[in-house]
């Protein structure tokens, strides 16, 4: 009988000690000690695994915890929302991450610059919940809403060495194949909104064009179709796998994915040391189509926002005036729409209407003043079924040449802007804790460039007391005096910048 009891006794004692720790029933487990795997199958909820495709197996330095496992198609859909658009970013992120050796290079710079993403936040901000809509409506994988990160730490008037332009670093080649106008006027490459429309069709164009690999279609992203598929093309002559890991390809580009993914994996484990922002997942902007030519002078005074504001918020814009020929739509924050309210706008640019989610007549009609049955007459409606995309006439515009431009001599925002500014070349002592993404932020200059400068990697590591060059605009102000202000946030910087 005792030795039944003892039995029994330590049964379920063993059954107890169990329940703690399933990972694949997402239950807490003991991570006091990091989980270190070296050859497994994945688990249906496991997205970080390793993959001993190029690299020999790499004792990980995180801790890894189970995440909800989905795939790379394109296809899965993104269903998931939260009050927090960065939680919401991270909840629906798509990619099955493999541990590696490049990959673990990246998720330890990332953490070394622990403040990173809350610093870049402050300038996407304005246009990320629209990108995050765009991409769920064409439904494409989330990881793409953290490119312009990877690709210019979302400055959108930054221009590479390579000439490529803003946030999303199109050339203008590629640009204008997909729609993107520049002129003297604007430069949509510049234009956050505009621009991604033109980034989100190249990819899936790339995507298709790579068999549906969108690692291959985000190297191609970053290196040309042609260079990718040459590598592709000559692994398959040697008989080599064709995966990503397994192509050679030029330097940024094999860094290029594996940032993605460790600021993926990272988004979605803030715990693991990259400090993740809190952004409202709500629009904080608005589009408004002036419909005609405008001065960003008028339409400040108009909406009661500041002009440089403006130009911050649409950085396509070249000029202090649209061009004849367009566009005309502004980005305005949603908190300050007294240009949408004015009766001015109401009477004479309301003319028309496009219905949008979640619109109804109702809702349509106190926007613009009036009545349901009015509204409906104005239309030949019936009933007050209306369809997204449907254009809705909703006032009676006139014709007012000129009455949002001023008839300048010279535009005093050409006038700064038309001169040449000169740049130095000037030396940076690298102090302990520097590393080429903080130096850049200090000096508002891309870190690939500070990178490609001194003929280092974006992910070199500085030695303290080594000589850094750096190419600036000539300052009106010592640049011991910039150096010793700190780093400024990004909006704060844009708003310093003569418009």
């Amino acid at each position: 009988m005792r030795s039944y009891l003892f039995a029994l006794f330590v049964t379920l004692f063993m059954l107890l000690g169990c329940e703690t720790t399933d990972p694949a029933n997402g239950q807490a487990q003991d991570v006091a000690a990091p989980v270190i795997f070296n050859h497994f199958e994945p688990s249906k909820k496991t997205v970080l695994t390793v993959s001993n495709k190029t690299d020999a197996p790499v004792k990980p330095t995180i801790k890894l915890q189970p995440t909800p496992q989905t795939t790379n198609s394109p296809n899965t859909a993104v269903t998931k929302r939260n009050a927090d658009l960065w939680q919401h970013i991270a909840t629906n992120l798509q990619f099955k991450i493999y541990l590696n050796k490049a990959l673990n290079k990246r998720i330890k710079w990332y953490i070394r610059q622990p403040n990173y993403l809350k610093t870049v936040n402050k300038r996407a901000a304005p246009y990320l919940y629209h990108i995050v809509r765009k991409i769920e409506q064409q439904n494409l994988p989330m990881e793409i809403a953290l490119l312009p990160f990877v690709e210019s730490d979302f400055r959108p008037t930054v221009s590479s060495s390579q000439q490529a332009v803003g946030v999303w670093q199109l050339v203008g080649a590629t640009a204008h194949h997909f729609g993107i106008k520049s002129d003297q006027w604007y430069d949509g490459r510049q234009d956050v909104l505009a621009s991604t429309d033109a980034a989100l069709a190249y990819l899936k164009y790339l995507h298709k064009r790579f068999d549906g690999n969108w690692l291959h279609a985000l190297a191609a992203y970053n290196s040309g179709e042609g260079r990718v598929k040459r590598a592709i093309a000559e692994n398959k002559n040697k008989g080599k796998s064709t995966d990503y890991w397994s192509l050679k390809l030029p330097k940024e580009t094999s860094e290029y994915v594996p940032k993605l993914l460790a600021l993926s994996y990272l988004v979605q484990n803030p715990q693991q040391g990259l400090l993740r922002p809190k952004l409202a997942n709500k629009a904080l902007t608005t589009e408004f189509n002036v419909g005609q030519q405008f001065d960003f002078s008028v339409i400040a005074n108009l909406s009661g926002i500041g002009r440089k504001q403006l130009h911050t918020l649409n950085p396509g814009y070249l000029k202090n005036q649209s061009s004849p020929d367009g566009p005309h739509t502004l980005l305005l924050p949603l908190e300050q729409q007294s240009l949408l309210r004015s009766q001015f706008f109401k009477n004479n640019f309301s003319g028309e209407y496009i219905v949008k989610k979640d619109d109804t007549l109702y809702s349509i009609s106190r926007r613009f003043g009036l009545s349901v049955k009015k509204l409906k007459m104005m239309n030949n409606k019936t009933s007050n079924l209306i369809g997204i995309g449907e254009a809705l006439i909703v006032g009676q515009p006139r014709t007012m040449p000129d009455s949002l431009t001023i008839d300048y001599k010279i535009s005093p925002y050409l006038e700064q802007t038309e001169v040449a500014i000169p740049t130095i070349a000037i030396e940076y002592q690298v102090k302990p804790g520097d590393t080429i993404w903080g130096i850049s932020q200090l000096y508002d200059v891309p870190h690939k460039d500070l990178a490609q400068w001194n003929k280092l990697s974006a992910s070199s590591i500085l030695k303290p007391g080594s000589l850094l060059v750096l190419h600036l605009p000539q300052a009106t102000k010592p640049v011991s005096q910039l150096h010793n202000e700190g780093m400024l946030s990004g909006l704060e910087k844009t708003l310093k910048q003569p418009h």
